[in-house]
């Protein structure tokens, strides 16, 4: 296959995958926060933070199309440590096709103890989120963080991606700390990422 080709299938893929996410963006606007999807150079950069040697599993929010998904596997996952909750059915159906063997579970970020059902009690190395927590009353925000933290060890992150120039959720030092991770520019918008992680 010429390079000619392989550029305009690659192209093509990219095509549908964003014409998805639009069309998912257009029917449920709430549930996902931007219009295009993730850039892999951001989905990488979130990634970075996952210890791949921890022998512990991973937990994604909000894969949408897959870009993070595919990210966090290429960081060292195998498919089966990695745990994805994604609140969009069409989404979810997608990822399923996409991702062989990634445990993918349609339901709400928000409900975690009912969403993750069998997998509840599980300690995860770290968490990877591109919930739109800016659509989401603050109070909202900060239970979610909070819950995210009482799942992995302390000292370990979560990575939020957001689209505001501050952290999506509040200072709360006695209880978690806020690190700015990265301002990514190659991102349609650019991407803030933030990191939080339990107070000692």
């Amino acid at each position: 296959m010429n390079l000619r080709v392989k550029v305009k299938e690659r192209l093509g893929r990219k095509f549908d995958e964003e014409i998805r996410f639009f069309k998912g963006w257009m029917s449920n606007a709430k549930a996902v926060g931007a219009i295009l999807p993730t850039s892999s150079v951001t989905a990488r950069r979130m990634a970075s933070v996952i210890n791949p040697h921890s022998g512990l599993p991973v937990l994604e929010l909000g894969p949408g199309t897959g870009v993070i998904t595919k990210a966090i596997l290429e960081r060292g996952i195998a498919p089966e440590d990695l745990v994805s909750v994604e609140y969009s059915t069409d989404f979810y159906q997608q990822l399923k096709a996409n991702y062989a063997n990634v445990n993918f579970i349609n339901g709400d970020a928000f409900d975690l103890k009912q969403t993750l059902g069998a997998m509840k009690d599980r300690t995860f190395d770290s968490v990877i989120s591109a919930v739109p927590l800016l659509n989401f009353p603050m109070y909202r925000r900060v239970e979610l963080i909070e819950d995210l933290l009482s799942r992995i060890p302390v000292g370990r992150p979560v990575v939020q991606i957001s689209y505001g120039p501050l952290s999506p959720v509040v200072a709360m030092p006695d209880r978690y700390s806020i690190q700015h991770l990265d301002f990514v520019v190659r991102n349609i918008p650019p991407a803030q990422l933030w990191v939080y992680r339990k107070a000692h």
